[in-house]
């Protein structure tokens, strides 16, 4: 992760985060470690907490602690009432910056822990999920500190979400099933920048693509992709394997369940676990069992059987490893760009959500090209002037 790695030694020279007390709700992986050791090399004191039951890799946790001194609350596999106790537990840091991943951080703080509201100048959020649930908040006037969606960088969301979630989706959906993709009907609920890398990397490997949309525009972007673009109702009478990628609610419900073939794989790349319907489907299913790690197969009562993935989680950190860090470097590249941005701009800024300082966005690829060995053209003195004038035309 160079372009972290060159932020880290800054950190260390200048401490911009001296005296900054941060509570994060990250995945717990190697990536996230080398955002915390940075953190903390520019002087903050921080404390994390997992973001998905799912997502940890426990020895990165114990290495945090043990060779970091980061309070780390955090076990996979933990149920929700761990999960939420370890947030509390992350919490008691007392931050002035929160940085989370799904806004679970923020929504606890302002439901449960109002009492933390007045020392926490402001916050970032890593996901589409949590920037949704943030702007929500903002609209409702209820969001009580300034948030920087650093999902909305064009350095995260077109590198993470796209290339990122489209190769670690499909090595989770592999390594749980050991399926072959080529030949396959790979059924894509949502369009959006995660849902267009599943989409490319399928196609890739050979599978017939299916596009479930409710956006218009990005339907008709999905078609001229090449892609087959149908209602859920009819993709789930076609589909083999299925994964929802939209950050809502019951996207694959009871109905489509029930039509689908013997043997349809579901899963989803979705931050939260409610995109798929999994009270309906135990509901209409007479039994319940693990064929392998990661895979739950749900007989039906007419004897079709259905296999859930990673219990619905996000199956790129329930059954792989997550994005790679090579893509990561940038997304927590922003990070703590922000973190140090809000620590400087905090007080001026209004309970609202930002998106990402554009410099901060153009440094980060700078670093990220540098790093690859990769030079490009500066605009000449006359380019500039042409570009910034309306007088010269054709």
């Amino acid at each position: 992760m160079p372009v972290l790695e060159s932020i880290r030694k800054r950190f260390a020279k200048e401490k911009p985060l001296k005296g900054v007390r941060l509570a994060a709700c990250l995945h717990v992986t190697t990536e996230t470690a080398g955002l915390i050791r940075t953190l903390k090399a520019g002087g903050a004191e921080v404390s994390l907490c997992a973001s998905n039951p799912l997502s940890t890799q426990d020895d990165v946790a114990a290495a945090l602690v043990q060779q970091d001194r980061v309070p780390v609350f955090s076990i996979k596999g933990e149920d929700g009432q761990t999960y939420y106790k370890h947030i509390y537990q992350a919490l008691e840091v007392k931050p002035h910056l929160t940085m989370d991943d799904g806004a679970d951080l923020v929504s606890t703080i302002h439901s449960e822990k109002r009492g933390l509201l007045k020392g926490i100048i402001g916050g970032t959020e890593e996901t589409t999920t949590g920037v949704i649930r943030l702007r929500s908040m903002a609209e409702k006037k209820v969001l009580s500190y300034p948030i920087v969606a650093v999902n909305d960088a064009n350095t995260k969301h077109l590198f993470d979400n796209r290339y990122g979630t489209g190769q670690s989706t499909i090595d989770g959906i592999i390594r749980a099933t050991n399926r072959l993709l080529a030949g396959s009907t790979l059924v894509i609920c949502g369009y959006g920048w995660c849902g267009r890398g599943v989409s490319m990397r399928a196609k890739g490997m050979g599978a017939d693509v299916v596009v479930v949309e409710v956006d218009a525009l990005k339907a008709l972007e999905a078609v001229m992709d090449g892609f087959r673009v149908m209602p859920v109702a009819e993709a789930a009478k076609v589909g083999d394997i299925f994964c929802t990628l939209t950050g809502d609610i019951n996207v694959i419900r009871k109905e489509h369940f029930l039509t689908m073939k013997n043997g349809a794989i579901v899963a989803n790349s979705g931050h939260f676990n409610v995109e798929l319907d999994l009270k309906s489907l135990g509901q209409i299913s007479k039994k319940r069992r693990f064929i392998r790690e990661y895979v739950e197969e749900y007989t039906l009562n007419g004897g079709k059987k259905i296999n859930v993935l990673g219990e619905g989680r996000l199956i790129n950190l329930a059954a792989a490893e997550g994005h790679p860090p090579s893509v990561m470097d940038m997304s927590f590249a922003n990070q703590a760009l922000c973190a140090e941005y809000i620590v400087k701009k905090g007080k001026t800024l209004k309970k609202m959500v930002y998106g990402v300082p554009v410099e901060i966005d153009q440094e980060i690829a700078r670093l990220k090209l540098a790093s690859m060995g990769i030079k490009i053209d500066n605009l000449t003195a006359e380019q500039k002037k042409y570009l910034a004038s309306w007088e010269m035309g054709t």
